[in-house]
């Protein structure tokens, strides 16, 4: 008997069988099959769909069907597209800033406008240098491992490897195949169609110093904005309103509100070109800034307790969690271990936690 057969767990299932006295007998089934991994025979249930060998550790999924991937060069064209108009948005922002900005803060003094191109300046290829690393890096390809015959693959050599059926290779449990990109991840969060790439071991660390970059750099152009617009908004023709006017309570209130919406909307008719620009980049900063400071604050959640998005949405109720600890956020930043002792106390003193 082979190892797998002695070593894999079989499972029973009993049919009804329709004898010529019309007596029923249950007889004990089991199917044989191949192993992917190691190559060697196993008994399974004809009924089971998934099955892991006993030798290897290699789990078989059953009658899986491979779905069709017409879609592919679309979703290429797809990520390209939007990896196009996320650059062409960033320029924009770039020159757009520095120019509109540029006049207001060198107005002030000459040590505020070199202040303000030097802050730009590192903000820019930062930002620049932290997406062109995340959506041209490669998000990282599993390692390559032994398999397909018993000699080569040992005791627990593709514990808990499946089978891809788009690679024809086996994959990890921290892999998964990405359809947008043709192929295996691994320690996949997702696939980002900003970046046209998916975000894996590989440039997870560029992605999150993306957000990073791209997140200071929106809260500065809203602060710097606010101040140039305030600086040369035209100055407003108030019309005073006499609350005696036969106005009482909501009546006088929304009264107050209207007018001072359409002196506001008037004067927004006097802005320069420039002044457009600087209220459309503070709106601009404003929105995309705070989504992606959600998006950054749920990142850095799943990279404090250990796992990715995937990982966290295929995660079963009964597995053993994983230590939720700061370390993890050091670690993937690339700190020494001993930089846990610059931690304030109060992150030294929870460092572990559990649900």
């Amino acid at each position: 008997m082979s190892p797998a057969n002695s070593a894999a767990p079989s499972s029973s299932n009993y049919v009804s069988v329709q004898g010529e006295d019309d007596h029923s007998a249950s007889i004990d089934v089991d199917v044989e099959t191949t192993c992917w991994g190691c190559g060697l025979r196993v008994l399974v249930s004809p009924y089971a769909s998934v099955f892991k060998c006993g030798w290897c550790g290699a789990i078989t999924k059953q009658n899986v069907v491979k779905s069709d991937n017409k879609y592919f060069q679309w979703r290429r064209l797809r990520d390209r597209c939007f990896v196009m108009i996320v650059v062409l948005f960033m320029l924009f922002f770039i020159c757009g800033g520095i120019w509109a900005i540029y006049p207001v803060v060198f107005s002030i003094s000459h040590f505020c406008g070199v202040f303000h191109i030097t802050v730009a300046g590192i903000l820019s290829v930062s930002t620049l240098s932290s997406f062109f690393l995340a959506a041209f890096r490669p998000a990282g390809a599993p390692p390559m491992v032994l398999w397909g015959s018993y000699p080569t693959v040992g005791k627990g050599g593709l514990e808990n490897h499946t089978f891809c059926h788009y690679c024809s290779k086996p994959k990890s449990p921290r892999t998964h195949h990405c359809r947008s990109c043709g192929m295996c991840i691994l320690d996949m969060d997702h696939h980002c169609p900003f970046i046209g790439n998916c975000v894996g071991a590989a440039n997870h660390r560029c992605f999150i110093l993306f957000l990073i970059s791209t997140v200071i750099s929106t809260l500065y152009v809203a602060i710097m904005t606010s101040y140039s617009v305030h600086y040369m908004w035209p100055p407003l023709a108030h019309r005073h309103v006499n609350p005696l006017d036969g106005f009482i309570g909501v009546e006088l209130i929304f009264s107050v509100l209207k007018e001072n919406i359409l002196v506001f909307l008037r004067s927004a008719l006097f802005l320069p070109a420039r002044g457009l620009v600087l209220v459309y980049l503070f709106i601009a900063s404003v929105s995309v800034g705070t989504g992606l400071i959600v998006l950054l604050w749920q990142q850095l959640g799943y990279i404090y307790v250990g796992k990715t998005y995937l990982g966290h949405l295929s995660a079963v109720d009964g597995e053993e969690m994983v230590e939720r600890d700061c370390q993890n956020l050091l670690r993937f930043f690339g700190c020494p271990h001993n930089a846990a002792v610059y931690l304030p106390s109060y992150w030294k003193s929870r460092k572990s936690h559990k649900k």
